[in-house]
Parts: structure tokens; sequence; C-alpha cells
């Protein structure tokens, strides 16, 4: 029995021990604290890096231009260009450089021989759009009805020919002013139950011919331009989202007819009868507004124009400006508002011709010290429209009309890529890129380089047009 007592007591001494430890592990530090409490800790601090923003921070990596930044020497420059300018092939280029900040002529070469620009002229447009134009107007597209035309409806352009087919995209500048949205609107305010309804359709707001008489034949068949009209869709051309391909030759008929066909399903749900053929007339003058969209600001097509080059929308967009200006919504009206608008700038009048607004007319004649005066202007212009239009040139290898030059690797122009903001223009036997550069040390310069006489090797001209421009991006030169 002695034994068994025994290993019962160390049985007890073990399990006293297994509850004495935990036990005194919760409560010994206790009751230490409560006789010599432990010095008090400082909350952890979160590192700034890793507070999340309350707020979007705004980089601070555009800075203004330093003004004491050095202009070239035209000495060391000029040679550089000299060399640039060649090509191989026939023509020769006439150009000019000249600093932004004073007006100082850095390198003239035939800075004053006029020739055709091709859609270099499109700069005389956005100037034109932007000195008699507000950039943030609208165009008004719009129903009218008249009491003395009962059962009419009158479908009015007020100038935007970038209206889309469908419903009215705030974000976008094709496409802003919907015609599905339209026809809704119009369907709404209609009575209930009444028609039938025709449509009438006024384009007048544009005067004159539709087509200029000094475009060539060959450019309207291919597309490049078709009869202007006071409001069409996606600048004319037939297949919405692209910009190219072909024109509708009668491009305010087709948004009519786009616009009856979405009339005619919105009212039929009201129980409103539409009757689907669309005539042409002039609406009464005291016919008002039953629904309206609004175009982008001219601003924003302004840039679209210059960006992919347009004809069409710079044509549209000149009319406007001559309206705005006072003059005819004609091509002769528009003509005179550009030269009335480069004339404000300073531009040298001296054998400026202007035939149109697109650059398709034979009888444009613009000089390399013309546009490069009038580009200057709007890079020292204190008005937001004109600044717009400096803002709005294509930059090298990144977008509209640039955005595949200045992009070959080993190419003496990828020095240019980012840099060069510039007009692009190309007829058959010219070329010409005018814009404006920010050099290696800060300065900004404007240039202007127009070539002619070419036969077959434009791509050579345009390479060295580009080349130069490259060489004004990496200067230096001095």
């Amino acid at each position: 029995m002695r034994p068994l007592r025994l290993l019962t007591g160390l049985l007890l001494v073990l399990v006293m021990v297994a509850l004495a430890v935990p036990l005194a592990t919760h409560l010994v530090p206790g009751v230490l604290a409560a006789v010599h409490p432990p010095a008090p800790v400082e909350p952890p601090v979160t590192p700034a890096l890793q507070i999340p923003p309350t707020a979007v921070a705004v980089p601070d990596v555009v800075t203004p231009l330093p003004p004491s930044a050095p202009a070239p020497d035209p000495a060391v420059l000029g040679p550089q260009l000299e060399a640039a300018l060649q090509f191989a092939g026939p023509g020769s280029f006439a150009g000019t450089v000249v600093d932004s900040a004073d007006g100082t002529v850095l390198y003239a070469r035939d800075a004053g021989r006029v020739q055709a620009p091709a859609s270099n002229i499109k700069l005389f447009t956005a100037v034109a759009s932007m000195t008699f134009g507000r950039p943030g107007s609208t165009l008004t597209t719009s129903v009218l009805a008249s009491d003395t035309r009962a059962g009419t409806l009158f479908l009015h352009g007020g100038g935007d020919v970038l209206l889309g087919s469908g419903p009215s995209d705030p974000g976008a500048v094709v496409g802003r002013a919907g015609l599905g949205t339209l026809a809704a609107d119009t369907a709404a305010a209609l009575p209930e139950g009444s028609g039938p309804y025709s449509v009438h359709l006024d384009d007048s707001l544009f005067e004159g011919a539709s087509l200029n008489p000094t475009w060539a034949e060959g450019d309207v068949r291919a597309g490049e331009v078709a009869p202007l009209h006071a409001l069409a869709m996606n600048s004319a051309w037939l297949e919405e989202g692209r910009s190219g391909g072909p024109r509708s030759q009668d491009a305010a008929l087709d948004a009519a007819r786009v616009f009856t066909a979405a009339l005619a399903t919105a009212a039929g749900e009201r129980g409103i009868l539409i009757r689907p053929d669309v005539q042409r007339s002039v609406a009464p003058e005291d016919a008002e507004p039953l629904a309206a969209v609004e175009s982008a600001p001219l601003a924003d097509q302004m840039r679209r124009m210059l960006e992919i080059s347009d004809n069409y929308l710079a044509e549209a967009l000149a009319r406007v400006a001559a309206l705005d200006s006072g003059r005819p919504a004609s091509f002769g009206g528009a003509t005179e508002a550009l030269t009335a608008a480069a004339d404000r700038l300073g531009v040298p009048q001296e054998g400026l011709l202007v035939g149109d607004a697109a650059g398709l007319s034979v009888r444009n004649a613009v000089s390399p010290e013309q546009l490069a005066v009038l580009v200057r202007g709007t890079t020292t212009s204190d008005e937001p429209g004109l600044a717009a239009v400096a803002q709005s040139l294509p930059i090298a290898g990144a977008t509209g009309t640039l955005a595949t030059r200045f992009t070959v690797d080993d190419g003496p122009a990828r020095a240019g890529a980012g840099v060069v903001r510039a007009k692009t223009g190309t007829l058959n036997a010219v070329t010409g890129l005018s814009g404006h550069v920010v050099t290696a040390d800060g300065r900004l310069l404007v240039f202007s380089f127009l070539a002619l006489g070419l036969e077959g090797n434009t791509v050579e001209a345009r390479a060295a047009a580009d080349g130069a421009a490259a060489v004004l991006a990496g200067c230096g030169c001095r």
C-alpha cells in the first residue's frame, strides 16, 4: 500500500505544478504591473509614404520656359538646316525659323516665296475660327415649327457637320449632337396622336455654291472633300466612325433622312404619324424651336480639324467664322474672314492669296514668312482661342497626321518626336510643315518649311522637312 500512496502523492504534486505555471503566467505580470507600472509607450507613427492620399496630386513637371534660355546662333543653325533640307529628286524648299519670344529671324531661305501651302492653309482657318468665334461656342441643330405651316417640321442646320446618327454623346467631338436624341426630343414635344407631319430640310445657313470652283474634280471623287452643307454626319464621310473614304454628295439630305426615320420611330410610340419623304425649304420667319442639340465647342472642332486635317470640317468652320465676322457664309466670305484674321496678327499681305479653307484650291499662295508670322501670333497671344491653336497642332510621333512621322529609331528626325508640333500639308507637287518646337535649351522657335516642284519624291521631301524640324529640337546650335 505504501508504494501506492507515494504514487498518488506524486501525481497530486504534478497536477498542482501544472496548474500553477499558467496561473503564474497570467497573474504575476498583473501583480507586478500594479506594483511597478511600466513606462508609457508612444503610439506607432505611420510613415508619410504609407498614408493614403485624400486628393490626386498634380505632378510638377510642366513649367514655363525660362526667358533666359539661349537662342540658336544663326551662323551655326543655318548650315545644319541647309544640309537637312536637301533631298533627292526635283524640287526645292523655302523656309524660315523665327524666335517666338522676340520675333528674331534665325534662318531664312527664300522665305518670301509664295506657293501652294496645301493643308498648311488650315492654320489660317483655325486662326479665323478662334478670332471671330469663341472657343466655347457651340453650333445648334434644331427642329422648328410654324403656325403658318401647320403639319410641317423644319430641320434647321446651324453649321454642325459632326452630327451623329444616334443619341448625343456628351464626351465626344463627333456625335456630341445626335440626330437620335433630336428625334426623341421632337417626338416628345409634339401632341400625342397628332399628325401627319412632313419634315423639310432647311440648310440655308451656308450661301452660294456648295463646291469651290477651284477644286479638282479628282479630289471630290476621291472623298477629299464634298459639296458643303450646313449640317452633316461625321464630316460627310459615309461610314460613321471613320475619317476617310467616300463622302456623301448631299450630306444634309442624308442627315435629314436619318433624322426622319428616327423621328418616325419615336413618334410612332405616341401615335404620331410622320411622312417618310423629306423636302427642302426654308423655315418661315415665325418658326419656333421644338427641340435642339448642341455641337462640341468650336475649340474642340478646331483641334480635330488640325489634327486629322479634315477638309470638309475646315470649310464648315471657315463659313461659321465668316458669319461670326459679319460676312456671308459663302466661299468668298470665308476666304475674306481668313485673310482678315491673319491681318490682325500682323501677317504680311503682299502676295497672299487664300482660295479656300482646306488647302485644295489652286489659287492658294502663301510664303513661309507669312505662315511663321501667323504661327508666332498664336504662341504669343493672350487670347485663349488663339493660344488654343498653338496647343492643338499634331505632336510629332504621337497624334494626328504626325503620329506616324518622326518615329524611325535610327532616323535623323527621331529627335523631334514628342517635341515638334506642326501642321502638315501635301499635294501632288508640294509639301509643307509649319509649327513650333522647344529646343534642347528651352527656347521656343517657330518654323515653316514649304517645298514645291516635286515629281514623285514627296516621301523624300517630307523626310527632309521632318529632319529640319528635328535639328531645331536638338539645338543648341551655338
